[in-house]
């Protein structure tokens, strides 16, 4: 395990908080929110095509905020590439240098030589498409000049332990967010399914389908397909959730854990980033002989519990113990009820804040202030104006409103999220 001398003895190295930024403002909410570092696509070489990604000017835009508040910004380039994706691939690399990217995301052999021919000095992490699951492929990627390897999700704790105790290069897991049916990221279905490549970042997500079966000559007449009396959803996984394993990953040695999660909207990005910063700030703080026995480490009740809020497919730790098995599919529907919903966002902070809407707000109703620290302050809004102060009893979403509250938003702070119990 990566250690470090404190005032208590020898205490572990916490880990990289790596989370996604589909456009500037999840980019924003990430780096509020406690984030470490962010990744991005931008419009080429990216896989999430439909995250939104960032074009030149707004990714210097989203560079120069995240390096303003000590965040890394990591870009990734990896689309598995045939000859014609490459068309370009020289100068946009020279661009992501000369915007002053941190690091590269790649998966593709061909565009890893070609990075570290055009821009030797940018660091190159390896995606999870590479599906690293062993020590020898470790040390493979590490010597073609590989600084990261983002494993594979299909390892466990054991073997995430045997590659680190293995290798110098560092190591960086996925512990939050949607799960492929694929290894690791590479599927064919949606290809196949609805000409839309998802390596090459396209993907249609015809995991979540529910099916049902059809006879040729009987057009029309529908057949459940059945696993069984759960349902037919056989194809969506458990969203990954290793928030309570952090003190086994962090002695590990992992060095940076990463959130899935470009093409989720702010409230998700925000809320999950906020729980697993609180997490990790929590095991920073522990006495070296906490560390002696980090499977008895417990996390604080409350973290899971707001976690579940952010809205999930429910649960499941994946391959990290075991083979994950029937019970870790959701079954009756492609997503699990979600119990909250953000409905603004702090513009200007104050006593009566600035907000802008982000689901349809009335007068008089319960909401809660989702602060950077994990303490919720429930409030009732007490009235509503617009910018030049007429009382107004609705607000949509988009509109720009201030708030009175009840008791006051004192402690709210610019890009704080507002939500309420669905």
């Amino acid at each position: 395990m990566n250690e470090k001398e404190s005032g208590k003895g020898l205490v572990p190295v916490i880990p990289e908080l790596l989370a996604p930024a589909g456009n500037f403002e999840k980019l924003v909410t990430a780096v509020h929110y406690g984030a470490d570092a962010v990744y991005l696509g931008g419009k080429q070489f990216s896989l999430r095509a439909k995250a939104g990604n960032f074009g030149a000017e707004a990714m210097r835009d989203g560079v120069l905020y995240a390096h303003t508040h000590g965040v890394r910004v990591y870009v990734t380039v990896n689309i598995l590439a045939h000859n014609a994706d490459l068309l370009g691939l020289d100068a946009y690399l020279a661009e992501l240098r000369e915007i002053g990217v941190d690091a590269l995301i790649i998966s593709d052999p061909g565009i890893l030589l070609r990075a570290r021919t055009v821009v030797p000095e940018l660091p190159i992490h390896l995606s999870t498409q590479a599906n690293v699951t062993n020590r020898l492929a470790a040390a493979f990627w590490l010597n073609q000049g590989v600084v990261r390897l983002n494993l594979a999700r299909e390892m466990s704790l054991r073997e995430i332990g045997e590659i680190r105790r293995e290798i110098r290069g560092e190591l960086e897991v996925f512990v939050h967010g949607a799960l492929c049916i694929s290894y690791s990221g590479r599927c064919m279905l949606s290809n196949y399914m609805t000409d839309r490549d998802a390596n090459q970042g396209n993907c249609a997500h015809p995991c979540r389908y529910s099916y049902a079966l059809v006879e040729e000559k009987r057009p029309g007449q529908y057949y459940p397909v059945e696993e069984d009396e759960r349902g037919t959803y056989i194809f969506n996984s458990k969203d990954l959730c290793l928030l309570e394993s952090l003190p086994e990953l962090v002695v590990a040695g992992v060095d940076s854990l990463k959130i899935e999660g470009r093409m989720k909207s702010i409230f998700y990005v925000g809320g999950v980033v906020r729980v697993y910063r609180a997490a990790l700030d929590y095991l920073r703080e522990l006495p070296a002989e906490a560390w002696l026995r980090p499977d008895e480490i417990r996390l604080p009740d409350a973290l899971m519990d707001e976690l579940l809020k952010t809205g999930t497919r429910g649960t499941t730790e994946n391959f990290l113990r075991q083979r994950p098995g029937p019970s870790e599919m959701l079954y009756e529907t492609p997503r699990a009820t979600q119990i909250c919903e953000p409905i603004a966002v702090i513009r200007r902070a104050g006593d009566r804040p600035l907000v802008e809407v982000r689901n349809t707000l009335t007068s008089g109703e319960m909401a809660e202030h989702m602060g950077r620290r994990m303490e919720l302050l429930p409030f009732r809004i007490s009235a509503m104006h617009n910018e030049r102060f007429e009382p107004i009893s609705r607000a949509n979403p988009g509109d720009q409103i201030i708030l009175t509250t009840d008791p006051p938003l004192a402690r709210g702070e610019v890009n704080d999220i507002l939500r309420r119990t669905k």
